[in-house]
């Protein structure tokens, strides 16, 4: 008599609709169509005017920057008056300070290589007032930074912020020696050392304020960015070094910009951060479309992406010290893998009895050191009966040369 298993059926029905599955890929990841897409601000005062221009791409593709080259970009106020900006870098435009009229309204004129035209609508000129502070508040699971501002003529309403981040990053070893390809030699611990260095990034979510509802153009500690305790920004704080390799006092600094906007580009942005921020779940706000105050003058029904401001910015930067980040948040430990190796100037390998100079094998690049087993020479093995040099201890570069992740020149702003 055959036994009814109803788990096996189960089982059998599942392998039967898995094997009929086949990949949907939704029209708008693989939709030829690409779509200009313009940033950035039309600076009225002495700072930089710089704006980037670049085409949409597929999300199944595999490339992400698609830069607008050769395009002519050109600054027009609504009295006549034109800007021409130059290019920069690849997709990237701008101008020294135009010291423009604040009386008056600009817009953006675009001519792109294939012929096509682009104009933003006028705006008028939008002065930033002052940021009031940048400050920050040590919590349990982190740090969070803030930003108040106000405006005493009570006119801007309307503000946007963003941000570059900057911080210590140490490595595993500190290394006194390198090699020149031929042979080990000491380190220029003042212009090539490799054990502290800077690493930096740009806000990369769109922070909002409004006072329209109040009474008073007021923003008060408006939360601007969170660092976790486990952060790797927080690492160079809490890294057990020597003062005298690592003398800077500061382990994180953020450089807040605050914009003045319209109220029509504060909806703008307001709309671009729901659809980019705040979907994935049931609860989130439905994908809508996004019209900026760009439009494409050889074809009107051409969607083009962005929203071009005038004005000037204000800036303000904070420093938090070693001191002001609590010693008991450990830093993820990323470099947990490295390990200290000794490596010979004169030793038998196993089974031969030819000698070999290990630091050709691995620190000498031009005497047979291959290019996935290179190490950095960190000190001296010495001999303790003679004192004799007979090596060096060295570790992979991931666990030595900070510069793989930053910069080892302190930037002009640190303290």
């Amino acid at each position: 008599m055959i036994k009814f298993n109803p788990g096996f059926c189960c089982y059998i029905v599942f392998v039967v609709i898995a094997g009929c599955r086949k990949p949907y890929t939704p029209p708008a990841i693989t939709a030829h169509a690409s779509y200009l897409v313009v940033e950035g601000l039309i600076n009225s005062g002495t700072d930089s005017t710089i704006i980037k221009l670049s085409k949409t791409v597929n999300l199944s593709n595999k490339t992400t920057i698609n830069p607008v080259l050769n395009a002519i970009l050109t600054v027009e106020s609504d009295k006549g008056g034109s800007f021409v900006l130059t290019t920069i870098s690849p997709g990237m435009y701008g101008s020294a300070g135009l010291n423009l009229d604040g009386t008056l309204k600009y817009r953006l004129r675009i001519k792109t290589a294939d012929n096509n035209e682009y104009l933003s609508d006028f705006v008028p000129v939008l002065i930033s007032p002052p940021i009031d502070t940048v400050s920050y508040d040590v919590r349990d699971n982190g740090i969070q930074i803030s930003t108040s501002t106000h405006d005493p003529q009570n006119s801007t309403h309307y503000y946007r912020w963003e941000y570059q981040e900057t911080w210590v990053i140490h490595s595993k070893y500190y290394s006194f020696y390198k090699s020149n390809g031929d042979t080990v030699i000491e380190r220029d611990l003042v212009n090539d050392q490799v054990y502290q260095c800077w690493q930096s990034d740009t806000s990369n979510v769109i922070v909002l304020g409004s006072s329209a509802n109040l009474t008073k153009d007021i923003i008060s500690n408006l939360p601007v960015t969170f660092i976790e305790s486990t952060s790797p920004k927080l690492d160079g704080a809490l890294s057990i070094v020597i003062s005298q390799f690592a003398p800077s006092t500061s382990a994180y600094s953020i450089l807040v910009k605050q914009y003045a906007l319209t109220g029509d580009a504060y909806t703008f942005y307001l709309n671009l951060k729901k659809n980019t921020e705040q979907l994935g779940s049931i609860f989130d706000a439905e994908p809508s479309q996004v019209p900026g105050n760009i439009h494409s003058v050889t074809n009107p029904s051409e969607p083009v992406i962005g929203y071009v401001s005038a004005g000037a910015t204000t800036t303000k930067r904070i420093f938090i010290t070693n001191q002001q980040i609590p010693a008991a948040w450990l830093p993820v430990n990323a470099n947990a893998d490295c390990k200290l190796d000794s490596l010979y100037l004169y030793t038998f390998p196993p089974t031969s009895a030819v000698p070999i100079n290990q630091e050709n094998e691995y620190f000498n690049y031009n005497k047979g050191a291959k290019y996935f087993t290179v190490l950095i020479p960190i000190a001296l093995l010495v001999n303790t009966m003679t004192g004799v040099v007979i090596g060096h201890t060295g570790s992979s570069r991931e666990c030595v040369d900070c510069t793989i992740k930053g910069t080892n020149k302190q930037p002009a702003f640190w303290k």
